[in-house]
């Protein structure tokens, strides 16, 4: 069994590894909350693993799942695995940061849900995804920071929803090449779009249009959420700021490419990275 400063470290590197839309091992993160941050990242990115990594065939993918959901309860499984350190870290920052177990549950239900369900019907389904699959580190961030306070956590809530929204959208063709597809079947029927023509690889004024309807969505979101800065101080509030601005430039990207990510996925870049700076300097609550 490796020791605690041993987990950390391990949890820190895999972070750093695989820096996404949250913050996770930036060095605006203040120091108390980094290693912390890196043990709730490390638990998260493993599970998604199972869920999404390609070869493994679904029962596999949810027995894993499976196996981490009786770990975070404390119960011993048959086997052992590499990924001992991050329940050795995890288990530490739970309980020195008080965290509620039931929203690493609610990660691993969402990652169940992925390998089970490709298509959702409804904006309440999808919703309801994002609630555990996306809001639940903002939530964990946030307790991390000592912040437990509602508006707190509707802002988060927001925020984080709108950036798996964004991810979805940035991510449209590469999803439905893998044989899913998020947006609902509400919202493209409302504009009249087929899933015969993504079959085709034609991305219809149909589809535009849907593309269109959901970054707006979006954005919305991303407005309602814009305060959950104000309720950090110091270099966090510099991150959650920083992290706003990057989920509302991605949405601009795929703007500017007429919304057609089924054929182009934007990124950010050196460029952009540029522009949030500039953002950041006349940024306006």
């Amino acid at each position: 069994m490796v020791s605690t400063a041993d987990a950390y470290a391990i949890c820190e590197k895999l972070a750093r590894e695989h820096y996404e839309n949250f913050p996770v091992a930036s060095l605006l993160l203040p120091a108390t909350m980094r290693p912390h941050v890196a043990a709730v990242y490390a638990f998260a990115r493993t599970a998604d693993d199972f869920a999404d990594e390609p070869g493994r065939e679904p029962e596999e993918r949810l027995r894993l799942l499976s196996d981490f959901r009786a770990r975070l309860y404390g119960r011993e499984v048959q086997r052992r695995t590499a990924s001992d350190h991050i329940f050795v870290a995890l288990r530490d920052t739970i309980e020195r940061c008080q965290l509620p177990v039931q929203l690493f549950d609610d990660l691993l239900s969402a990652f169940e849900q992925d390998v089970r369900v490709h298509r959702y019907s409804t904006w309440h389904d999808v919703d309801d995804y994002c609630r555990r699959s996306a809001n639940p580190v903002g939530r964990l961030v946030l307790r991390i920071a000592g912040v437990r306070d509602e508006a707190a956590d509707r802002a988060s809530d927001a925020v984080c929803t709108a950036l798996q929204l964004a991810n979805f959208w940035q991510d449209f063709g590469r999803d439905w090449r893998s044989g899913r597809l998020y947006v609902p079947t509400e919202e493209w029927r409302r504009h009249g779009a087929s899933e015969r023509d993504l079959d085709g690889s034609a991305m219809t004024r149909e589809w535009v249009a849907t593309m269109h309807a959901c970054v707006a969505r979006t954005r919305a979101l991303f407005g309602a959420g814009k305060t959950v800065a104000d309720h950090v101080t110091g270099r966090l509030r510099i991150e959650l700021r920083a992290t706003w601005l990057g989920g509302v430039r991605i949405l601009d990207k795929i703007e500017a490419l007429g919304y057609d990510t089924l054929h182009r996925r934007p990124r950010l870049t050196a460029a952009d990275a540029a522009v949030i700076a500039a953002r950041m300097v006349r940024w306006k609550p």
